[in-house]
């Protein structure tokens, strides 16, 4: 199913992302669906609806299907970070000690194996804009990279669906050390899940409850949230891991998914769910500078600041990352404060705009704004890991290749 209007784009063209993906990902079976959503200067130009959501069951993807989103929780959160930021209840600069005290003592990994590590003093405190850019010196146990990443596995760290809730986990991270000091590079990792719980803490409320009065209520995000409600089980998708074969193999069934219940840990950085049509409502906020229809989230100049690259010294993530995972090349691109943002387009390869800025999750989802063309993009579909194929880099090709009319 297509729907397409014109806004600068050619019809004809913008059709050929629809039959691309289903001959190359959804006929051949390496993916069981997916949805796009095009908005441009705030009106929905296309719509593909593509393959099934749940394979087993043979049932069609629908435009309201409700999608694990994985990582793109992150930029959810940070703009809740920015919203307490903007009414002076939080600070960047902040050191992040002082509203986890338990922290003032983290220490840098040196050697050794958990429980038995030497570590050395940071070369400078934790700040709050080193948890939204990356650079805190926290990681992910899923990278298999270093000692610390494999404490973080032992302890279960990360596990969205265990037993502990944000306060446990933060005790967690207090006993082991970070894997660089503070600043010193970039390396993917847990620290959004720490921007949550500082959310929760300065608000003095449940994550969940923040992100429903400062977000999703007045965007009218009524499908996002951080388990799949009853009324919306015969909307969700099952997920799925891509096989060595290039095929299908069922990683988390809708009928009894985890999901299907209030989590222990509220993960600012990967635990929410939503539609593709609620994503773009957020998305759209953010390329209008903060507001959507009468409601604004966020002042123009705070979602410039979000928007910009905050490594240091403006280098881009192919000189500061210690954590290369995605399929996409990252030479002119920085990070921003939530996601990761483009500024020098001709090094990326791909067609896109100086200040575009985009983030993507686990299953392969994908959205991004170009505040230049006024363009969102939202793509949805559920297949593990994103690096399984490069359709983020494909679609960023065939959307732009549909634009006639340039804004810039």
């Amino acid at each position: 199913m297509s729907k397409a209007k014109s806004q600068g784009f050619s019809t004809e063209r913008l059709a050929r992302i629809d039959r691309f993906i289903q001959e190359r990902y959804i006929g051949s079976g390496r993916m069981p669906c997916a949805q796009v959503l095009i908005a441009r200067n705030g009106e929905a130009i296309h719509e593909s609806v593509l393959g099934l959501r749940d394979v087993e069951r043979g049932m069609n993807l629908t435009d309201d299907t409700v999608f694990r989103i994985y990582s793109m929780t992150k930029p959810v959160t940070s703009v809740a970070l920015m919203t307490l930021v903007e009414e002076g209840l939080i600070a960047l600069d902040d050191p992040v000690a002082k509203y986890i005290p338990a922290w003032k003592d983290l220490s840098v990994f040196a050697a050794g194996v958990e429980p038995m590590f030497l570590t050395t003093p940071p070369k400078r405190p934790m700040q709050v804009v080193d948890l939204l850019r990356h650079t805190s010196g926290l990681t992910y146990g899923f990278q298999n990279r270093t000692n610390i990443d494999a404490a973080y596995r032992k302890l279960k760290v990360e596990e969205m669906h265990g037993d502990h809730d944000l306060d446990a986990f933060i005790g967690m991270l207090a006993k082991l050390p970070l894997d660089f000091s503070p600043g010193e590079a970039w390396n993917y990792s847990v620290a959004t899940d720490v921007v949550g719980y500082l959310v929760q803490k300065v608000a003095g409320k449940p994550l969940s409850q923040v992100l429903h009065e400062r977000i999703f209520g007045p965007l009218g995000m009524d499908d996002t949230g951080f388990f799949v409600r009853e009324d919306q089980r015969a909307r969700f998708a099952a997920c799925y891991n891509a096989t060595a074969q290039g095929g299908l193999k069922l990683q988390d069934d809708p009928t009894n998914s985890p999901y299907l219940k209030p989590p222990a840990l509220e993960s600012g950085g990967g635990g929410l769910v939503s539609t593709a049509a609620d994503y773009m409502r957020f998305a759209t906020m953010l390329v209008n500078g903060g507001v959507l229809g009468e409601v604004r989230i966020l002042s123009p100049m705070t979602v410039r600041l979000m928007a910009s690259n905050h490594l240091p010294g403006g280098q881009d993530l192919t000189e500061m990352s210690r954590s290369l995972f995605s399929e996409s090349t990252n030479a002119g691109v920085g990070f921003g404060l939530g996601f990761a943002v483009v500024f020098d387009p001709p090094k990326t390869l791909v067609p896109c705009s100086r200040g575009e800025f985009y983030w993507g999750g686990a299953a392969s989802t994908a959205f991004w704004v170009d505040p230049v063309e006024d363009v969102t993009v939202v793509f949805m579909t559920q297949l593990l890991p994103s690096s399984s194929y490069p359709i983020r880099r494909e679609l960023r090709t065939l959307v732009y290749s549909a634009l006639m009319e340039s804004q810039a």
